[in-house]
């Protein structure tokens, strides 16, 4: 079975805002079609269809419920590869936090409050970057632009970024 058109799936018009609760009123009212329990006396090709479509079902919900994977998922069917680049605006305090990482990694416990003062800017730049992808969000549903694609790409690029320092670093603090 071919990756169905997530929105399409749902019976929502492409766009990057959603209201969630109609989203989960759909998804389970679709759960309840598809269930594979409905199709246990069905052919057995009818069943594996159930089975496939409740998978893309649920990976459907997964990423169009969340802004974050539902922007991506956007990106993708819209032609937008994301970069590999790191933000250029980050790169300094990447390095710094690298260093501080690898004093903590090495024994030295006077890293660990650079560490976790890091780790809470982090997520403030992280608060700050979902907000800025709402923002870019409302104004490409509002304007089809192109350009609003081209800085959610940039601001997916930052967030992903973000992940995974923050990855590093909880795992270094043992969160």
């Amino acid at each position: 079975m071919d990756k169905p058109d997530y929105f399409q799936f749902f019976g929502l018009e492409p766009k990057l805002t959603l209201d969630l609760r109609d989203l989960e009123s759909r998804f389970y009212r679709l759960s309840r079609e598809l269930h594979p329990d409905r199709f246990l006396r069905a052919t057995p090709a009818e069943r594996q269809r159930s089975l496939e479509a409740t998978a893309a079902l649920n990976d459907a919900y997964r990423t169009l419920r969340d802004p974050v994977a539902r922007a991506a998922y956007f990106l993708e069917r819209e032609g937008f590869e994301p970069s590999k680049s790191a933000p250029p605006e980050l790169l300094e305090e990447i390095f710094e936090l690298n260093m501080a990482l690898e004093e903590l990694r090495g024994g030295d416990a006077d890293a660990r409050p650079q560490v976790e003062a890091a780790r809470a800017h982090l997520l403030r730049l992280r608060q700050e970057t979902d907000a800025a992808l709402a923002r870019h969000a409302e104004e490409f549903d509002r304007t089809a632009s192109r350009q609003a694609l081209a800085e959610i790409r940039a601001v997916l690029d930052r967030r992903r970024y973000l992940d995974n320092l923050m990855n590093q670093v909880e795992s270094e603090l043992n969160w």
